[in-house]
């Protein structure tokens, strides 16, 4: 098969084996001559094997990353430099100026915009109801395939360190999902850059797609730790010309049919989402909004997994606090949320407090009582436990109270002392 063939033939396989047995059919599987290390680092494990200690935390890291993306074509499409004086000095202005989100607040647009909005970016599981794939796409600035090795595939790289209105900024949101990838913790990018951008720049690979897959493998007898690899003939990105690819989800159950013309498609095989395994727009979709709690833009979720019925096998993530504002009237007690800004140390912190109606809480979270966010993100928790003790004597409220706890505005040191990068729960 030719590139374009295998490429679209890798992106519809929802099972690590199936992928194994089309790459082997291609010749490349086992030839160690056309895989190229991780970072070009051999020793990539201690960094990789390092990342999020939790699956959902993951694919978390995944969604920013579609997010920062496209925030970056819309910066990219006006002539912005990124790091220049003229671009967002923040998420906030950046979601106002690009898509006309009054404060950048998600709660400020209707339902059928953030809808709107939400076809830039989703996710869609695949596959086995047991054992599902994800796909995540995002109609973003897109790489060409001689960007790849310096952007989705390197280590430690500075790409987004200047850039303000971002989240991303350790490069290491695209390694943390692979562990939870199978046995092989195989993943597919499949990404072309906007042909608006495109335009401008000067890249011999610009009108092509690009593609490749990522693996782990396993220590050999003279080596200690396992090696993350990609997929890169002769050192290369695989590569081929095509207007649009047929990788956007169709009527369910069918998950790769409408045409794509530019942005990025990552696959994660077999992803070890524990206990979320259900329909996504119940569990997944929950647990999401609890750790997006501010998400920067929305996100569509399709399931695409056979043998599901519902009125709807579709729904548009739009964080929790977009979740509890508009259920306020059914499950939260008059007068609430409350709000309030602090300053620790001389860091700010921004509060939204929460009480709850008699058992409507779990509906929102599970043990959080305490959630940290940054740039719309959750950082980390503190259980509901913590209102039971003694220095707070609160523990009658433990069971109806949720509160969120913004740090964005802590300067670089604090928030990089208080958040490690390695582990986004504590």
């Amino acid at each position: 098969m030719n590139e374009k063939e295998l490429c679209l033939s890798l992106a519809r396989a929802d099972e690590e084996e199936e992928v194994i047995r089309i790459l082997k059919q291609a010749g490349y599987w086992d030839d160690p001559d056309v895989w190229r290390c991780y970072g070009d680092y051999e020793n990539n494990f201690a960094t990789i094997g390092n990342q999020q200690s939790k699956a959902d935390a993951a694919l978390v890291e995944k969604i920013i990353n579609s997010v920062d993306a496209v925030l970056m074509r819309e910066c990219l499409r006006k002539g912005i430099n990124p790091e220049g004086g003229e671009a967002p000095s923040s998420i906030n202005k950046a979601l106002d100026a690009f898509f006309g989100i009054y404060k950048g607040r998600l709660s400020n647009l209707t339902a059928s915009e953030r809808t709107k909005i939400a076809g830039n970016i989703m996710l869609i599981a695949t596959g086995m109801k047991s054992n599902p794939s994800y796909a995540l796409i995002d109609k973003g600035e897109g790489q060409t395939p001689k960007r790849m090795p310096e952007t989705f595939l390197s280590l430690a790289k500075s790409n987004k360190l200047r850039i303000p209105f971002v989240q991303g900024c350790f490069n290491m949101g695209g390694t943390g999902a692979l562990r939870f990838c199978g046995m092989h913790n195989l993943q597919l990018i499949i990404s072309k850059r906007d042909f608006q951008i495109a335009k401008s720049e000067k890249d011999e690979t610009k009108d092509f797609w690009g593609f490749t897959i990522i693996k782990r493998e396993n220590p050999e007898k003279r080596t200690k730790n396992s090696v993350f690899k990609y997929l890169a003939p002769n050192k290369k990105i695989l590569m081929f010309k095509a207007e649009s690819l047929p990788l956007m989800p169709g009527e369910y159950p069918i998950a790769c049919i409408n045409p794509m013309e530019w942005g990025s498609f990552v696959k994660l095989y077999n992803y070890q989402l524990k206990g979320l395994k259900t329909l996504v727009i119940f569990d997944l979709y929950n647990r999401l909004s609890l750790l997006l709690p501010h998400i920067a833009l929305p996100v569509r979720m399709y399931e695409r997994r056979e043998g599901y019925t519902g009125h709807t096998l579709e729904a548009t993530l739009s964080g929790l606090s977009v979740r509890l504002d508009q259920d306020k009237r059914d499950n939260l007690e008059p007068g609430f949320p409350s709000s309030s800004n602090i300053k620790v140390m001389g860091q700010e912190m921004k509060i939204l407090i929460y009480a709850f109606k008699k058992d409507k809480r779990e509906k929102y979270s599970r043990d959080e009582g305490i959630i940290f966010i940054v740039n719309g993100q959750a950082q980390g928790f503190l259980s509901k436990s913590f209102f039971t003790r003694t220095s707070v004597g609160m523990s009658y409220l433990a069971d109806s109270i949720l509160v969120l706890v913004d740090c964005t505005e802590f300067d670089g040191r604090p928030r990089e002392d208080l958040f490690m990068t390695s582990v986004m729960i504590f």
